[in-house]
């Protein structure tokens, strides 16, 4: 029992670290925002998680091995979201600069989301819509679910899997609104909005391709 547990928590840490939607997003926003927006992100990503988990607890992968066209279109839901935000980047990228600070800080303010409730929803959608998270919830966290040593601690995986994903996103929320990390983004502001959102469209773009 405790080795198949050491060994999903080590999965799902596997998981959370390779990049993906919900590691560019957290990071670009407490690089380019404050700490506090992008823990509201984290805890919708969380949330996100907490969903998947518990669809995954009800039979996550009896249901796409039903509804085979559900997965596609959960799929190009993600894709299209995706490239949405890629887009908000890339604009914020591409406007005109001034020298003047301030109207700088206003082309960024204008295309990212403004209250907490904003940003808590942008990780949600972000996480929801993730198709690594359908990926890994309708497959390999199911998979573990069968495991007859776990069948009592469905509860406990539940709740460790949030907290883990909560305390991973929070450190990386910490590392990247660190001053450093502040001042090299004000130094390549369009760079790292150009690329943040060229993740995005690509990532995007990836799943509408998808068949």
């Amino acid at each position: 029992m405790f080795i198949a547990l050491a060994t999903l928590i080590f999965i799902h840490f596997c998981a959370l670290i390779t990049p993906g939607p919900d590691f560019f997003l957290v990071s670009q926003t407490a690089i380019s925002r404050s700490r506090r927006d992008s823990l509201m992100v984290v805890a919708g990503i969380t949330l996100g998680v907490m969903v998947w988990a518990m669809l995954a607890l009800l039979g996550l992968n009896i249901l796409f091995e039903q509804v085979h066209w559900l997965k596609r279109l959960l799929f190009v839901a993600g894709g299209l979201y995706l490239c949405w935000l890629g887009y908000q980047m890339l604009r914020a990228a591409f406007a005109k600069q001034d020298q003047d600070a301030n109207q700088a800080n206003a082309v960024n303010i204008t295309t990212l989301p403004q209250t907490a409730w904003r940003f808590f929803l942008q990780g949600f959608l972000t996480n929801i819509l993730n198709p690594k998270a359908v990926i890994y919830f309708g497959s390999v966290f199911s998979l573990f679910l069968n495991n007859p040593a776990l069948d009592n601690l469905h509860g406990l995986l539940f709740v460790i899997v949030s907290i883990e994903t909560f305390l991973w996103f929070t450190l990386v929320t910490f590392v990247f609104s660190l001053p450093k990390f502040k001042r090299g983004y004000e130094k390549a502001r369009q760079w790292i909005d150009g690329f943040s959102g060229g993740i995005f469209t690509a990532f995007g773009l990836y799943l509408l391709g998808q068949k």
